[in-house]
């Protein structure tokens, strides 16, 4: 990746005002399973695999797009539907929007809403993604007037008609039942009357009205009704299980399961309850019984390296996470989960394989927090105190903190040799913090 694309993409990472009190929820087995049912959709938009459905940690209603490669989808939101339809409806309609360009005219509206310095970062940020040259994940992001978040993010009543027309004709090209559209906006209805303090994210920016939902019902009408396909069906219930394992109460996942349900994903949800509970080795029987039902799952082999290592049980942890990576060794996550359960034995051998995962994890999620603090931890305990703090000022940097960015970019510049590639990290980091900072 150049220098210019990792500049915009740690300027989309930071700046975006999207996140704003926000956490991503970061979890490979969820990633999978939205990817899994957003793949049709998006295939019937014409757009890239490199789409990615992004999870935001946030109980409000709410969908939106930034730019040309990403789909920010509430936890709230997904945990409110109640098929894979609906969730893949959302898909398709934030799909239009970026097979639109609607996010191209939100941009612009940024300058009216008084950001014109972060607006030049993210046009930055448009040319780079659109050449294909930045990868961009998104993370927590700084500070951002609620005034311009609406005006950046709010649809028009024209765009909105496109993208439902247009959402209609994924869902049907894909074979996925149309009047899930309809059902999701009927969540909605009745919020038009309320103040916008009391209406769904959501509704603020894709306006709900009367000849909106005509036109939909229409356009609905003369199509055929179909269900999902199983493999649809198990990646919904499998991801979403797991989301609402993690995000629920225990209580409440081991009331709804029960402890006689020896399906695949009642256990998934009953070992996660347990796990946090805590209650280790029942979480553990039942990721043993999944392991046993798919014993080449790799998500299987990482929970329980994640239970482990949760629990403190470090040597068996990285025995999980090794076995976890043998079946997916691409996948950036697991590599990281397996890093940092190597760092957590803090031997010399163990912190120099750690530090090699952990870059391979790197090179394929450049813009993950806690991987950059684990790597950091890894440079350090090796001696490589420039590289420790040119990690810490990206990390820093992705999370707004952009004082703390300046400072150990400045230690990192100090400590590196000028133009090695972690000097050059430094400097991205340096340039973004000191615009940041003067735009302030």
């Amino acid at each position: 990746m150049s220098r210019l694309a990792r500049f915009a993409a740690i300027c989309l990472l930071a700046l975006t005002t999207v996140a704003q009190a926000q956490s991503i929820i970061r979890d490979a087995e969820i990633e999978r399973g939205l990817q899994e049912l957003a793949a049709p959709v998006l295939r019937a938009a014409g757009l890239p695999g490199s789409v990615r459905v992004i999870v935001l940690q946030d109980s409000a209603l709410n969908a939106f797009v930034v730019d040309p490669r990403h789909i920010f989808i509430h936890s709230g939101l997904l945990m409110r539907l109640d098929d894979p339809a609906q969730v893949q409806a959302i898909i398709a309609h934030e799909a239009a929007h970026i097979a639109n360009g609607h996010f191209t005219r939100r941009a612009a509206n940024a300058g009216n809403a008084g950001t014109v310095a972060r607006l030049g970062l993210l046009l930055g940020v448009a040319a780079g993604v659109a050449s294909g040259e930045a990868s961009a994940g998104i993370g927590v992001a700084a500070g951002a007037a609620a005034s311009a978040q609406r005006v950046f993010f709010s649809h028009t009543r024209a765009e909105e008609a496109s993208a439902d027309a247009a959402a209609i004709g994924y869902m049907a090209s894909a074979g996925v039942d149309p009047t899930a559209f309809l059902e999701v906006l009927d969540i909605f209805r009745g919020q038009e009357a309320l103040s916008a303090s009391r209406q769904d994210p959501y509704l603020l920016s894709h306006p709900l009205t009367r000849d909106r939902l005509r036109a939909i019902r229409a356009r609905i009408g003369g199509l055929e009704e179909t269900e999902p396909d199983a493999a649809t069906l198990y990646w919904y219930q499998r991801s979403l299980g797991k989301l609402t394992a993690f995000l629920r109460a225990p209580s409440w996942t081991l009331r709804r399961v029960g402890g006689n349900d020896t399906s695949e994903i009642a256990r998934l949800r009953r070992a996660i309850a347990y796990h946090r509970q805590p209650d280790t080795e029942r979480a553990l029987a039942e990721v043993d019984a999944l392991v046993q039902m798919r014993p080449s799952d790799p998500y299987y082999h990482e929970l329980r390296g994640q239970i482990l290592y949760e629990s403190r049980r470090y040597g068996p942890a990285v025995q999980a996470y090794a076995r976890a990576v043998e079946l997916a060794p691409r996948e950036p996550l697991i590599l990281a989960g397996y890093g940092r359960a190597l760092l957590a034995g803090d031997t010399q051998s163990g912190n120099r394989h750690a530090l090699e995962v952990l870059n391979r994890a790197r090179a394929r999620d450049p813009f993950n927090p806690r991987l950059l603090r684990d790597l950091a931890l890894a440079h350090a305990r090796l001696g490589q105190n420039g590289l420790a703090s040119a990690a810490t000022a990206e990390r820093y940097a992705l999370m707004g903190r952009f004082e703390d960015a300046a400072i150990h970019g400045d230690r990192a510049s100090g400590l590196l040799p000028q133009g090695s590639p972690g000097w050059l990290r430094a400097q991205d980091v340096l340039n973004v913090a000191r615009r940041v900072l003067d735009e302030r």
